[in-house]
C-alpha cells in the first residue's frame, strides 16, 4: 500500500510541474550562497507575499514569517514585497506603502547588494510562483547570485508535513467530526496540488479531512461526497490559504459555511486562521529558503561557469 501511495504522489508531482523544483529529485548542485561572497559583497533576503489588507492577519502571518527569517538569518538584511496591485493600492489609500518585487530589487541593486535570496509564500507552483520565477530570472545579470526558494507544496514530503502540521493544530477529532479546508483554487495545471493535498491527508491517516477550492477542483460537491462517504456529520471549517483575508471571511466563513449546513452538516467551528499562522508551516518555508542557500539550480550554475569562461 505504501508503494502505491508513493507512486501516486510521484505522478501527481509530475502533473503539477513541481518536480523541477523538488528538493529530492535533482536539478540542484551543492553550492553555498554565502561562501561565494567577497569582502565588499552585500546579501539580502526578499520575502514575497500576495499581501492582505487585514492588519490583524498581516501581523500573524506575513510579519511573523518575516521575523522568523530575520532570526534564522541574523546577519542578512530582510526585505519584503507584495504582488497584489489591488491590495497595495488599498493599503496606499490608508498610508501604508508596500513595494512590488521589481521595485525592491531595483532598490537593492542601487544600494549595492550583490547576493539575493528570494522566498515567496505561495502555497503551490501556480501562476503566482511562475510569475515570480520569471521576474527573478530577469534580474539574473543584475546580481552576482540570486536564488528563489520553492513554494509551500513542492515535493511529496511538503504535503506530508503540511498535513501533519494542520492536524496537530486542530487536535483530535470527535466521533463523526471532519475538517474542511478551502483553498482559493486556480485554472492553472498547478491546481492539482489541491487534489494531491486531499489525497495525502487520507494517505497519512487523516481520513476525515477534505480539501476543496473556491475556484477550481476539488469542488464543493466533491467535498460533500467525501464527508458523507466517511460518515462525517460535524465539520470544522478553515481556509487553506496563507492569510485569512477576504476569501476566508466571505467565501469560506460565509458561503461555504452556509452551503455545508444546507447539505446537512453541522458546522461547529469556523477557524479563520491562515496557514501562515501555523508555526510548523512557517518552518517549511524557512526550510525551503535554507535549502536554496546551500544549493543552486544546475542551469544557473552552468550559466555562471559559461559566463566566467567567456570572460577569460
Amino acid at each position: 500500500m505504501r508503494t502505491i501511495t508513493k507512486l501516486f504522489l510521484s505522478s501527481m508531482l509530475l502533473v503539477n510541474g513541481a518536480v523541477a523544483l523538488a528538493h529530492s529529485d535533482g536539478g540542484f548542485v551543492d553550492k553555498d550562497f554565502f561562501d561565494g561572497m567577497k569582502k565588499d559583497d552585500k546579501a539580502a533576503i526578499l520575502m514575497v507575499h500576495f499581501g492582505t489588507t487585514f492588519d490583524d492577519t498581516r501581523a500573524l502571518t506575513i510579519d511573523r514569517i518575516n521575523d522568523k527569517v530575520k532570526k534564522e538569518f541574523k546577519n542578512v538584511d530582510v526585505k519584503e514585497a507584495y504582488t497584489s496591485r489591488i491590495i497595495m493600492r488599498r493599503l496606499k489609500d490608508r498610508g501604508i506603502i508596500k513595494l512590488n518585487p521589481q521595485e525592491v530589487l531595483d532598490q537593492l541593486k542601487a544600494e549595492g547588494y550583490t547576493h539575493i535570496l528570494v522566498q515567496g509564500t505561495n502555497v503551490m507552483n501556480g501562476v503566482e510562483s511562475e510569475n515570480l520565477n520569471k521576474e527573478i530570472a530577469s534580474y539574473s545579470d543584475s546580481f552576482k547570485d540570486i536564488r528563489v526558494g520553492a513554494p509551500l507544496l513542492t515535493d511529496s514530503h511538503d504535503y506530508e508535513n503540511v498535513a501533519k502540521a494542520i492536524a496537530k493544530k486542530i487536535g483530535p477529532l470527535k466521533k463523526d467530526q471532519g475538517v474542511v479546508l478551502v483553498g482559493h483554487g486556480t485554472h492553472h495545471f498547478g491546481g492539482s496540488a489541491y487534489a494531491m493535498m486531499d489525497y495525502v491527508f487520507s494517505a497519512e491517516g487523516y481520513e476525515n479531512y477534505a480539501v476543496g477550492t473556491v475556484e477550481g477542483y476539488p469542488e464543493f460537491d466533491n467535498v460533500v461526497k467525501k464527508l458523507k462517504d466517511r460518515g462525517v456529520k460535524d465539520v470544522i471549517l478553515m481556509p487553506f490559504m496563507f492569510v485569512a483575508g477576504d476569501h476566508a471571511r466571505n467565501d469560506i466563513a460565509g458561503d461555504w459555511n452556509e452551503d455545508l449546513q444546507k447539505a446537512g452538516f453541522t458546522v461547529s467551528k469556523v477557524m479563520l486562521m491562515g496557514l501562515g499562522q501555523n508555526e510548523d508551516i512557517q518552518n517549511i518555508y524557512v526550510d525551503h529558503l535554507k535549502f536554496v542557500s546551500h544549493h543552486e539550480k544546475e542551469d544557473m550554475a552552468a550559466k555562471k561557469v559559461q559566463y566566467s569562461n567567456d570572460k577569460d
